[in-house]
């Protein structure tokens, strides 16, 4: 290991409004598979919207205590502890199995590498699905209402306990297929085709490029991409600094918009403010872009100059 930063299945409804707290957690991503549908292309480092896919996934599982990566060393946005099964190219049991000795939580989420919509909130439903059931496990289900048993949370003791048994009914775990692991534990299933998805084929990661591009993503997308690539952890209310952008380009100039934003940008991060102090700074600055707006056109009712526009 290296590290670059220093009884029958049973499935239970999950409750989709559920509030509870998620869950502590570990994170183990499986990325050493062949990719043998994709040419034994490097799939992990495949990239959409500018980004990896490993990269994607370690950002959508950043709020776990430790994060364990299944393949051969690489360089990535976020630090990881890596891990190898052995051998290498045993099959994901046995890489399942690698990645879970070198974490300590209660709970484990389990990911592939190749989930390019995968988000936060969706380990969370998953999280607290789990905690408000009796399961062993919850998992994700995709458009087809198939089992995504990489894209799920379990308790760790559970895995544990299987992995055992399985070791010792085959006398070890290379090449066995996770539903040999799965069939023996009790799951909750969690729908989500979008979270879902991920990319076997050229076809996927064309179709995955296109959606992230529409309109109802590109801008949460990009945002996203721009914080991973400034190694920014911040979440703040892009709508606070859009609503800002549009007070400054209408009540000041056009070019006002991004000037204005970098320095709310630039003032919360010299007082080391995290999205509170983004915010109350953006408050400041639309209301002065509000001022400024009501003395242009009280400037332009009394027959005075109109506020220019430099844009």
């Amino acid at each position: 290991m290296t590290d670059n930063a220093t009884a029958g299945p049973e499935a239970t409804a999950a409750a989709p409004g559920a509030t509870a707290a998620p869950l502590p957690y570990d994170a183990v991503v499986l990325a050493g598979g062949a990719a043998r549908r994709l040419g034994g292309a490097d799939k992990p480092g495949v990239r959409i919207g500018g980004r990896a896919l490993l990269d994607r996934v370690l950002t959508a599982c950043a709020a776990a205590r430790t994060t364990v990566v299944v393949a051969a060393p690489r360089s990535t946005a976020r630090p990881v502890r890596w891990a190898r099964e052995e051998p290498p190219g045993a099959g994901p049991v046995a890489a399942l199995a690698a990645g879970l000795r070198h974490t300590t939580a209660a709970h484990a989420v389990v990911l592939s590498a190749d989930l390019p919509f995968l988000r936060a909130d969706t380990l969370r439903r998953l999280l607290t699905a789990l905690g408000g059931s009796g399961a062993d496990g919850a998992l994700l289900t995709d458009a087809d209402g198939r089992d995504q048993p990489l894209v799920a949370a379990y308790r760790t003791a559970a895995l544990r306990r299987e992995l055992d048994a399985l070791a010792a009914a085959h006398d070890g775990l290379t090449g066995l297929p996770l539903r040999r692991l799965t069939g023996a534990l009790r799951l909750t299933r969690v729908p989500d085709p979008h979270a879902s998805f991920d990319c076997d084929t050229w076809d996927d990661i064309v179709n995955a490029r296109a959606r992230i591009r529409e309109h109802g993503h590109v801008l949460d997308e990009w945002i996203s991409a721009v914080k991973d690539e400034l190694g920014i952890d911040l979440d703040v209310d892009t709508n606070v600094l859009l609503d800002l952008a549009r007070d400054a380009a209408h009540g000041v100039a056009r070019p006002a918009a991004p000037l204005t934003t970098f320095l709310v940008g630039y003032a919360a991060a010299r007082g080391e403010g995290g999205p509170e102090a983004v915010a109350e700074a953006a408050r400041k600055a639309a209301a002065l872009a509000l001022r400024w707006e009501e003395e242009a056109t009280e400037a332009g009712e009394s027959g005075g100059p109109s506020a220019p526009d430099a844009g």
